[in-house]
């Protein structure tokens, strides 16, 4: 491709002394085929996730939040009394630290920690190699808590068979109206920390049809992992997953 011809504008000054700017041609055109899906890679790599999953009778469930929603929290609570009954395993994303796989370390749970560098959401191919981190025998459940962020996790699958969006009281109502693809992607969407909403005063309701508007198709579970309230219903969602239902 020859290269694009550039422009030259000649100027005099007050002394009559002539000088030129040159401007570089344009950039030449390339064409881009679009229909190559970008995310292609990671899909092929999330179907192979998914089916070891269930050739191995193990539930893959994707937790996803914003920082600071109760993902951990939630968590804490499931293992020490649904990971009682039904043996749970944990792989935990993060930037840069290990806090929240310390935080959910138990002796009846294996727990593996992704750390990933700065980078801004899990992908299968790390799911792929935490999960070879993991002691899986007899393991019926598989949580991964996704790294902190309610973007760039909504285009990555990871393999999972639920996906569950975590929204909590302390952020606004109209958080679903703002990031839109996670909470349509969502099988389960869970309004934790309700025991902070009313001295916080938070519209429960508004953020309720929030969620309603943009992914009416998901579950919406009211929890308060402090308290307990609404758990039994989160654990019988889990138990109907794992069911088939």
């Amino acid at each position: 491709m020859p290269s694009p011809t550039p422009q030259v504008t000649e100027y005099k000054d007050r002394d009559g002394d002539v000088f030129r700017v040159i401007v570089p041609g344009p950039d030449p055109v390339f064409a881009v085929d679009l229909r190559v899906p970008l995310l292609e890679k990671n899909d092929q790599l999330a179907e192979a996730n998914r089916r070891d999953f269930r050739k191995r009778g193990i539930l893959a469930v994707n937790l996803v939040s914003s920082p600071g929603s109760g993902k951990t929290a939630l968590l804490e609570r499931t293992l020490d009394e649904f990971g009682r009954e039904v043996r749970c395993a944990v792989l935990v994303g993060d930037l840069e630290t290990d806090c929240d796989a310390q935080r959910l370390r138990r002796e009846h749970v294996p727990v593996a920690q992704i750390t990933t560098c700065g980078a801004c959401h899990l992908d299968a191919a790390m799911v792929a190699r935490g999960a070879e981190n993991l002691d899986l025998g007899g393991v019926r459940v598989l949580f991964i808590e996704n790294v902190g962020n309610l973007v760039c996790p909504a285009s990555f699958d990871l393999g999972e068979e639920i996906r569950v969006v975590l929204l909590s009281t302390t952020e606004g109502e109209d958080k679903p109206l703002k990031y839109p693809p996670i909470f349509k992607s969502a099988h389960i969407v869970i309004l934790t920390k309700t025991d902070l909403a009313k001295p916080l005063g938070f519209n429960e309701a508004a953020a309720l049809e929030n969620i309603r508007r943009i992914a009416p198709g998901a579950r919406i579970l009211t929890v308060s992992s402090r308290t307990g309230e609404g758990m039994v219903s989160w654990y019988a969602a889990l138990g109907a997953a794992l069911a088939g239902g």
